[in-house]
């Protein structure tokens, strides 16, 4: 038995003595934690303390201010009575309603009357920005609203950005003295007057072209031209032995001259000669006869010689002055068909460079289909030839006089409204706002704008967006662009 007890003990003696050691291990452990704990305390408590005593010793000023003498130097706080209103009066204060505008790249036009802020404007400018994909404007609005200072303050202050500006038609003269003063030249044209303007010019040879290319080119300018002033002398189309008798006449001209005019083509449809064939003098009688009033009637005295004036495209503006023929649409009609070949020969130059092209007093145009049809096409390839067309209307009912409801004229009409991202809607009279507001899609609130609008202000729908915008001039801007002087003189 003493011997079980004896074995046991050594057994059990050092189990116990090991859970002592794991025991003590254990409070030596939790001693150097807590004493470590309560130094980190201690260190958190005295930074704490100095950090206090810090704040206690800096001097703040008061939260009303420094007080007496010292009272300015400082803000105190600002108490404002809380207010109410309606939305329609608070959406001022909104700036995220307004437009943000298209930057500051472009022509200054003035201020933007929703936001504030200044507006510019330049088709070539948002074309290759990719805002807008057609660069042509169309500008309409009452008589004193301001629409031709906006046109002409456009279009100069876009020289300096090394554009060109021609003016292919202008019937009262305005452009005449605006083209002298930016060194360009105003043509002057009328019965009277010594200038001659001959259809059959070759106009300007753009570089590039081969011989044989101008050649070809001059042809077909030539033939288009003469059928197309035919075409406005009839007022019709041509017939097919209408054409034939044209190009006849027109080749052997231009075989035997040196300087071709419209004269010798007159003469060669109505008298073809004996080696010409016998039956051009029946089948070209009707056109031969139109043309003649160009040369020898009621028409005659402008494209009756050779050309007494020269399209220069290198000028900064050319205008095209028919204030003296302003009475007779059929002859400004002709005039601008000229004017307008000799114009595409300068756009054909690919050193020609960016032009505006201005057609004031639209209202004329409408009813030439010859003109329509060529200004149509000029507006197709605008993005081609690198040219902003302008079209300036009293109101856009002015396009109902291409023609009746679903004719090609009005068709054609309508197409230089369709193909111009930019419209810009001066005052209108209110029996054309439903006209207005249904030709551009405008909103209730855009078509309520139009009647109240003051003079040199205008809505600017460019492609899907809005401003109102006032025109701003200098004073020798205001003095140069005024189409008034003779309303105001000894006023």
């Amino acid at each position: 038995m003493e011997k079980d007890k004896l074995h046991t003990s050594v057994l059990l003696g050092p189990a116990k003595e090991r859970r002592r050691d794991r025991k003590a291990r254990r409070r030596a452990a939790a001693q150097l934690a807590t004493v470590d704990r309560r130094t980190k305390e201690a260190f958190a408590k005295a930074e704490w303390e100095e950090e206090r005593a810090r704040q206690k010793a800096t001097a703040y000023l008061p939260s009303s201010g420094e007080a007496r003498s010292a009272a300015l130097r400082t803000p105190g706080r600002l108490h404002l009575p809380r207010h109410q209103d309606t939305s329609a009066t608070l959406q001022g204060a909104y700036p995220f309603m307004a437009e943000g505008g298209f930057g500051s790249h472009g022509v200054f036009i003035g201020a933007d009357l929703f936001s504030g802020s200044s507006f510019v404007y330049d088709p070539w400018v948002l074309y290759s920005r990719g805002i807008i994909t057609a660069p042509n404007v169309v500008l309409a609005g009452i008589v004193g609203s301001g629409k031709s200072s906006l046109a002409k303050s456009l279009y100069t202050r876009s020289i300096a950005f090394g554009r060109r500006v021609y003016v292919p038609g202008d019937p009262k003269g305005e452009h005449t003295a605006v083209a002298e003063a930016v060194g360009g030249k105003a043509i002057v044209l009328g019965h009277g007057l010594h200038n001659r303007l001959n259809p059959l010019d070759e106009g300007h040879r753009p570089r590039g072209l081969s011989d044989v290319e101008w050649t070809g080119h001059v042809a077909a300018r030539r033939r288009d031209l003469v059928g197309a002033l035919a075409e406005t002398v009839l007022a019709r189309p041509l017939a097919p032995l209408e054409h034939t008798a044209i190009d006849l006449a027109l080749a052997a001209t231009v075989r035997d001259a040196d300087v071709p005019i419209l004269p010798m083509v007159v003469d060669r449809i109505l008298e073809p000669g004996d080696d010409g064939d016998r039956r051009l003098i029946e089948d070209g009688r009707v056109v031969g006869h139109a043309l003649r009033r160009l040369v020898a009637g009621d028409l005659a005295g402008l494209f009756d010689g050779p050309s007494t004036v020269k399209f220069d495209p290198s000028l900064p503006m050319i205008s095209l002055d028919l204030s003296r023929v302003a009475e007779n649409s059929t002859l400004i009609s002709l005039l601008m068909t000229c004017s307008s070949a000799w114009m595409e020969s300068a756009l054909l130059d690919p050193e020609g460079g960016q032009r505006w092209v201005v057609y004031d007093e639209a209202w004329r145009l409408m009813s030439h289909p010859a003109l329509l049809r060529r200004m149509d096409a000029q507006w197709r390839l605008a993005r081609h030839y690198g040219i902003a067309n302008m079209l300036i209307f009293h109101k856009l009912s002015d396009l109902d006089n291409g023609g009746d409801q679903g004719s090609a004229m009005r068709a054609l009409a309508s197409s230089l409204l369709a193909n111009a991202e930019t419209r810009i809607i001066y005052r209108q009279e209110a029996d054309q706002l439903g006209a207005t507001a249904t030709a551009l899609g405008l909103t209730g609130t855009e078509r309520n704008l139009l009647p109240g609008l003051g003079t040199g202000q205008g809505l600017w729908r460019i492609k899907n967006r809005s401003f109102v915008v006032q025109h701003q001039l200098h004073p020798n801007e205001m003095e140069l662009f005024a189409s008034d002087q003779r309303m105001t003189v000894g006023a």
